[in-house]
């Protein structure tokens, strides 16, 4: 038992990564696209994935090496100006995300809310119900709460959406054609490149990376650790890809088989029920709820983080004035509910600013481990640095799609 609870402790960090990228808005990107482009863009998720775990592994044995997290060794060896591009730009994105999140989250729990309260529920309620649950957990101010909160959250949502993986699967030949890369083509009404930056922009997010180095930090794991931090690595970005697989299928199977483009994720509350019947979409709306909910905690916890690593303080979040951040940037979940704006929206562009950051965090782990005077013996590789230079080509043509498809959809309002 002993054992099966050191294992599970081992595997938390890998979890709260999991459950901070797989949210409202990798659902939202993975929906669409299955709506959008059937199985096609499959292989979007696969090279996400594959681009993550080998970051999340690099970040981590960096800071194994140097005993420096991301922003302490920008900071030091690079300038200052540097990590704090990163605060503010990360920030801005969360603050997006937050917004995006609890708007999709609320407009689905008021949907579902109509199948037993004639009229439903009003959303601004449900968002104020999960801000002030996420909220109340901040409060206690503990990372090991955190994780085992988020790690049963998580569970929840991967459960969930395997089980509507099942029920909606579409052709084994469609799943197996979307791991050929292409990009579909683009009618008046659909944006494949925001679409495939958005896809990339939750998956391979750079405040994933840059807090990896803090939780590894905090565990206090060290190169005896390397292998436990290997496997924590692997088993994050493992469940990313099954998750997000299952998200598209599951869209691919019911939407795009009809024909119905997706522009507001509350649509699937409805569309499902007469493919599958009530209990799919009841498990598909519990799942989403635990999404949303396991990316909200992360989401109002980065800011505070990342100010403790920039001054190299150890992390307290029960600082009088972080709490006061968390409810500021917990509030803005009220935007959509409040003002009717579509959460969809913010949410895709949101994921898609990501996609303009990971070129900037690509470059910075480059020059950094290529520091002799830093790394040692554990330099970076010939083939670590020609597959850093490779993601950092993909970032670029990702960073390309990401402004085009935002400019386009800003010319379309």
């Amino acid at each position: 038992m002993s054992n099966m609870k050191t294992f599970f402790k081992s595997l938390l960090p890998g979890i709260f990564l999991f459950g901070f990228t797989v949210g409202t808005g990798s659902v939202t990107a993975m929906a669409k696209a299955g709506a959008d482009y059937g199985m096609s863009l499959l292989w979007t998720i696969f090279i996400s994935c594959a681009i993550t775990y080998f970051l999340i592994h690099l970040f981590g044995k960096f800071t194994l090496v140097t005993g420096l997290t991301a922003l302490q060794s920008f900071k030091k060896h690079i300038h200052p100006a540097v990590s704090l591009f990163f605060i503010v730009s990360l920030t801005t994105q969360v603050c997006g995300s937050v917004i995006g999140v609890m708007g999709i989250l609320a407009d689905v729990c008021y949907e579902w809310s109509k199948n037993f309260i004639d009229g439903g529920i009003s959303s601004l309620y449900f968002a104020i119900f999960f801000i002030t649950f996420v909220y109340v957990i901040f409060l206690i101010g503990k990372t090991e709460v955190f994780e085992k909160v988020l790690a049963i959250f998580v569970a929840i949502m991967s459960v969930c959406f395997l089980i509507n993986f099942i029920i909606l699967m579409p052709p084994a030949m469609e799943i197996l054609n979307g791991m050929v890369p292409n990009v579909p083509d683009t009618g008046s009404d659909k944006n494949a490149f925001l679409v495939i930056a958005s896809m990339v922009g939750t998956t391979v997010f750079s405040g994933l990376f840059i807090l990896r180095t803090i939780l590894v930090k905090e565990a206090g794991w060290t190169m005896a650790d390397l292998k436990t931090q290997n496997r924590d690595a692997l088993f994050s970005a493992f469940l990313m890809f099954i998750v997000s697989t299952s998200i598209m299928a599951a869209a691919a199977g019911s939407l795009f088989i009809q024909g119905i483009t997706l522009t507001n994720v509350t649509q699937m509350i409805y569309l499902l029920e007469p493919l599958a019947g009530a209990a799919a979409v009841a498990i598909f709306t519990i799942g989403l709820i635990a999404a949303g909910v396991s990316s909200q905690f992360p989401n109002v916890a980065l800011l505070p983080w990342l100010l403790d690593d920039f001054h190299q303080r150890k992390p307290n979040l029960k600082r009088p004035s972080y709490r006061i951040i968390a409810l500021v940037i917990s509030s803005l979940g009220l935007i959509v509910p409040i003002f009717n704006a579509k959460p969809i929206a913010i949410m895709v562009s949101s994921q898609a600013f990501g996609a303009l950051l990971l070129p900037a965090t690509v470059a910075c782990i480059s020059y950094m481990g290529n520091k002799k005077s830093l790394m040692g013996e554990y330099k970076f590789s010939n083939i670590t640095n020609i597959l850093l230079a490779l993601i950092f080509i993909f970032s670029l043509v990702m960073s390309y799609m990401s402004y085009s498809g935002i400019m386009s959809t800003l010319q379309a309002l």
